[in-house]
């Protein structure tokens, strides 16, 4: 198996750091961006696109900071992350993704990233 390569992304979300997270850590919240459907029962997340599950297990989480998932397939330390930045002096927040993908698929990750959070930013009354 090939090794994963880690790769972040950073977004400006006009949003405050408690609502953003809402739609990060709670399967309410992950459906109306991340997937058609979220389900959880304790740390394990069902993930639901086009009628396909995957199931991920929420590996860490502080409130209104970050969430970390692992998907339950993986056979790797790969996980995705989503942390909420909040800049000192302006107080600009910024979502920042770090996930990992096969080499060759990186930027095919990064698009589909940037797809979803385009999506969440339309929610939230983000531009």
């Amino acid at each position: 198996m090939e090794d994963k390569v880690k790769f972040e992304l950073e977004f400006v979300i006009q949003s405050s750091p408690q609502l953003l997270f809402q739609y990060l850590a709670t399967p309410s919240g992950l459906s109306e961006w991340f997937a058609d459907n979220v389900n959880s029962r304790g740390e394990k997340f069902t993930f639901i696109w086009d009628g396909a599950e995957e199931v991920a297990r929420m590996l860490k989480r502080k409130s209104d900071e970050f969430v970390r998932f692992a998907w339950e397939y993986n056979e790797d330390d790969s996980y995705f992350e989503m942390r909420i930045i909040v800049d000192e002096i302006t107080k600009d927040v910024s979502l920042f993704i770090t996930d990992f993908a096969e080499e060759d698929e990186v930027e095919e990750a990064k698009m589909l990233w940037d797809n979803q959070v385009s999506d969440l930013k339309q929610i939230l009354g983000s531009t």
